[in-house]
């Protein structure tokens, strides 16, 4: 069983930076691949956006959009900090963390079914 928290998000100005935390309990890093999500708002429903995943290898693969302008840390093997730098109005949305075990070599947009989630934090961009 893997406990998904998150925190942080909020509002800022484009331009700006927010940092977004994440700690999955009883998800060691061996094993086990984390990834940030986001859901643009008013797309309830909709498809997720992937923006950052870290495979079970450690290998890690970035969404276009925010391609070298978010970056992550870890303080522990199982968690997953997502630095927000160079926000744009388009980056708001609900964003999510997720984690699951024996996820293979996972890559962004490929569709693979996390099972656990965190609960999402809003972030939102104005112009």
């Amino acid at each position: 069983q893997v406990n998904v928290v998150q925190s942080g998000g909020g509002s800022v100005q484009a331009g700006r930076s927010l940092t977004l935390s994440c700690a999955a309990s009883g998800c060691t890093y061996s094993g086990c691949c984390m990834g940030w999500f986001r859901q643009a708002s008013g797309k309830t429903g909709g498809s997720r956006e992937d923006l950052v995943v870290v495979d079970s290898d450690g290998s890690i693969t970035w969404g276009d959009s925010v391609k070298g302008r978010f970056t992550i840390s870890q303080d522990a093997k199982n968690t997953l900090n997502l630095q927000a730098n160079r926000l744009k109005p388009e980056d708001t949305g609900m964003y999510y963390c997720a984690a699951d075990f024996g996820c293979g070599a996972v890559v962004v947009g490929d569709g693979f079914v996390y099972k656990y989630w965190g609960q999402g934090s809003q972030v939102t961009v104005s112009s």
